[in-house]
């Protein structure tokens, strides 16, 4: 203990932080663990039972809540279960001097262990073992010498570490990095100036610097308010907040009486078609955003929004200064959840090769998948810790690469879906059951024509990436020709994907038909969502078939969508079928949404006398949730669904008593298979 304590006042002189895994059963590590933080401030992150003796406890879902505050050591317990990106946020936390201490099983049988934590990303109802990352973690220990690991029955062992040099920490005036950007922010000519940096180097204080050189003359905004809490400390002043949402309004509405400036804090987390919008209402735009972390904003937004921005500036601040460049913490943890996504450079034109990988090249050859998971990262900006989980041990991944030579140019990553059991797939359809995972699957029978789509078995392009000096050669769409090549025993590709007409002609070219439109913006691409097949057996053929035909009949109630060229074909919107009926049937006498069956439902009106108040409110005088319910006096969103498939039925009685009443009996059964 007494070396402990010496080695941790050494760390705080040198401005770093280091980790100790406790490995063994789970008494021994508790009562270790117990007895290093009893006399120091040290927060617990894990079950709460097992926390009785730190100063702090937190749950590692409720981590994000501590954000901002600062702690001498932690403890992280993943005994049962490992959250990676809860253990990437607590690293952030800790003062220089502070021991992140990592409780594990033994590693004997680590590997073996199920994962509490696995049920969020692995779309399995029960806990799995996790063989690829535990190898991978253990691997990242034994090649970082500066992390101390303690098993039981072996005595804890601390290194003669070499001496660092002695740390000066921050002032909180700007330091070399933060002081040469402000000068070239007070100069600026109009344009935009993009800050990026990993957590801890002062990117949100250099937005508060320089709002306070402005004297209030800007908009601040940020994915939300509490983002912004550092940015205020260094303002000095009343920091002006807007909404994104409420801007782009403001926006919109022709508002010309904001100021000249308009600073953006942690950019990549606002969907980028809405932050293109808010930079061009501004003459001078100053954008600071995480490019590596837990939060999973990786290189993309680089790629995806900058390189299409005119008079751009890009820095970039390096040196942290909430602890000394090297910190071993941050090392490891950088190292072990693979945030250095910077991306070799690529000959264009150069000669290239597609292949498989498997999941267990993580166990074989690591730096192949490490390479492709880079690559992935880079060009998808909400890539998380919780991806490369995914990528190392969910069942039913499958991945594809473009190598020239030994380095992935480009990357594509399926995951099996459907086939559910029949029953199953009509409690889905009638919304009565919502299992885990098939995303594209479950929606089709959630939100389609058939109770049956989810038997079908598909594979979905969950994500799809090309190098940038390699792109438009057709090498995507070589990938995705390559998986359909391979692709026996599954009925159809599918991807979900906010919609642009540019995305979707890339589908198109690769053979995809539309099989669902989104009925709201999403909030990670500010874009509605489409999803797409390409069929492979006749009994996709004809559920895509089905579902274009259903999309035809209802585009005329589809307001996002009217003036699309969507490439369906033609319709009848205004007849009221036997389609119709079944989904109506839905409506009223099970769980189908109203987003679902609102091209029924207006064919319904059309063709009624009754009143229908609540449904004529909404898709008829285009009141929102809100105004409907004041009007008719109802309490909320849940009295107006109610209110809305009570008179569904009364409308389906009043065509056909007989018939609706043996559809309600036959869609109250799919609740009990």
């Amino acid at each position: 203990m007494e070396r402990l304590i010496a080695l941790s006042a050494q760390m705080a002189r040198e401005g770093i932080r280091r980790l100790l895994v406790i490995s063994g059963e789970e008494t021994w590590c508790q009562q270790q663990a117990t007895a290093l933080i009893a006399p120091q401030a040290a927060l617990w992150v894990g079950d709460e039972q097992d926390a009785a003796q730190a100063a702090d406890y937190c749950h590692p879902r409720a981590l994000t809540t501590l954000l901002g505050r600062e702690f001498s050591h932690a403890v992280f317990d993943a005994r049962r279960g490992f959250d990676v990106a809860a253990f990437a946020a607590l690293g952030g936390t800790l003062r220089a001097g502070g021991w992140l201490i990592l409780l594990t099983p033994p590693f004997s049988r680590w590997a073996e262990t199920p994962d509490a934590d696995a049920c969020r990303w692995s779309d399995t109802a029960q806990p799995i073992a996790t063989p690829r990352f535990i190898s991978h973690v253990c691997r990242m220990l034994r090649t970082h010498d500066e992390a101390i690991l303690w098993q039981q029955g072996e005595p804890l062992t601390l290194p003669e570490f070499a001496v660092r040099p002695t740390w000066h920490p921050a002032s909180g005036a700007p330091e070399q990095e933060q002081a040469a950007i402000l000068a070239e922010l007070h100069a600026m000519s109009p344009g935009v100036m993009v800050v990026t940096a990993p957590r801890g180097r002062g990117k949100s204080a250099l937005a508060g610097m320089h709002l306070r050189h402005l004297h209030g003359n800007a908009i601040v905004t940020a994915p939300t308010r509490a983002a912004t809490d550092v940015l205020a400390q260094f303002a000095g002043e009343e920091v002006n907040f807007v909404p994104p949402d409420t801007l782009r309004q403001r926006l919109a509405d022709g508002d010309t009486s904001h100021p000249d400036w308009l600073i953006v804090d942690e950019a990549a987390a606002i969907p980028g078609p809405l932050l293109r919008q808010l930079i061009a209402g501004f003459n001078r735009v100053l954008l600071t955003t995480t490019v590596q972390g837990y939060e999973g904003t990786g290189q993309g937004f680089l790629l995806k929004l900058c390189a299409g921005l005119d008079r751009l500036q890009h820095h970039r601040l390096n040196t942290p200064l909430r602890w000394a460049s090297g910190c071993p913490l941050e090392v490891f943890i950088s190292d072990l959840l693979l945030f250095d996504d910077a991306l070799p450079g690529s000959a264009a034109g150069a000669n290239y090769a597609i292949s498989p990988l498997t999941q267990d090249a993580w166990l074989t050859s690591p730096a192949q998948p490490a390479a492709l998971y880079r690559l992935l990262t880079s060009a998808h900006y909400r890539t998380s810790p919780l991806d490369l989980r995914r990528m190392m041990d969910a069942p039913g991944q499958r991945f594809w690469q473009a190598l020239a030579g030994e380095q992935p140019i480009a990357a594509l990553w399926l995951v099996e879906e459907g086939g559910l059991s029949s029953e199953l797939s009509q409690a889905v359809w009638a919304g009565f059951r919502r299992p885990r995972g098939n995303l594209v699957a479950q929606s089709l029978a959630a939100h389609g024509a058939s109770p049956l789509a989810a038997t079908l078995v598909g594979c979905r392009i969950s994500r799809i990436a090309v190098h940038p000096s390699r792109q438009r050669e057709g090498i995507g769409q070589r990938l995705i020709a390559k998986a359909h090549a391979h692709s026996a025993g599954y009925d159809y590709l599918s991807v979900s994907f906010g919609y642009t007409r540019e995305l979707w002609r890339f589908w198109q070219r690769c053979g995809f038909q539309l099989v669902r439109l989104g009925s709201h913006r999403e909030a990670s691409s500010g874009c509605y969502t489409a999803m797409a097949i390409l069929p492979l057996t006749p009994a996709a053929e004809a559920l895509a078939a089905t579902e274009q035909r259903r999309l035809a009949r209802d585009l005329p109630w589809l307001a996002p969508w009217r003036n699309e060229k969507l490439s369906l074909p033609p319709g009848e919107p205004t007849t009221l079928n036997s389609d119709d009926w079944h989904e109506l049937a839905g409506f009223a006498f099970a769980h189908r949404p109203l987003s679902a069956a609102i091209g029924a439902l207006s064919r319904l009106l059309m063709h009624s006398n009754l009143p229908l108040a609540a449904l004529r409110s909404q898709l008829e005088q285009s009141l929102n949730e809100a105004q409907a319910c004041h009007r008719l006096r109802l309490a909320g969103r849940k009295a107006l669904l109610a209110a809305q498939r009570l008179e569904t039925a009364e409308a389906l009685t009043s065509i056909d008593a007989d018939r609706a009443a043996q559809s309600q009996q036959q869609i109250a059964q799919l609740q009990f298979f």
